[in-house]
């Protein structure tokens, strides 16, 4: 097999920021970031009582630290189903976090102006409409479509 780099820690710094922003003692690195996981985890992962995602279209999450507080970004396409109504599901979600992890978390949600330009949400907006039987054909070629006409140079879709 040849020598193969991954994407992300080949871009990292250069063309892509951090995903991560902190710095800890060697004592302290591990567990942050096994809790800058379990963070992460937790977002994407949590479903309602339907089996659907409780915190939709995120493509990315960002976790920065300072001494006394844990600010994690949230970038959505959709902020208002993030947001919720008076802002309750902000709230809720920051205070499970803060229950799990301990410390005091900052929630603040960003929108993605362009989602079809995000490979995440594309995938995931393909995986969705796949659940719901739609024609793989006809999904895909939508998804090639809207990406392109968004402004993207160019887009590879692969199933399995």
């Amino acid at each position: 097999m040849g020598q193969k780099v991954n994407p992300v820690g080949f871009r990292t710094g250069i063309m892509t920021g951090w995903k991560s922003r902190w710095y800890a003692s060697k004592r302290e690195f591990a567990d942050l970031l096994v809790e800058d996981q379990k963070i992460r985890g937790f977002i994407k992962g949590r479903k309602d009582r339907g089996g659907k995602p409780m915190y939709p279209a995120v493509a990315k999450v960002e976790i920065e630290r300072t001494r006394d507080e844990v600010k994690v970004t949230l970038f959505s396409a959709r902020p208002g189903v993030l947001i919720g109504r008076k802002g309750e599901r902000v709230e809720e979600l920051q205070a499970e976090l803060q229950a799990r992890t301990g410390r005091r978390i900052n929630i603040k949600i960003e929108e993605l102006n362009r989602p079809e330009l995000v490979a995440q949400l594309v995938a995931e907006d393909v995986a969705e409409q796949l659940e719901r039987r739609s024609g793989f054909r006809r999904t895909m070629k939508r998804a090639l479509e809207q990406s392109m006409e968004a402004g993207a140079k160019g887009i590879k879709i692969q199933l399995a």
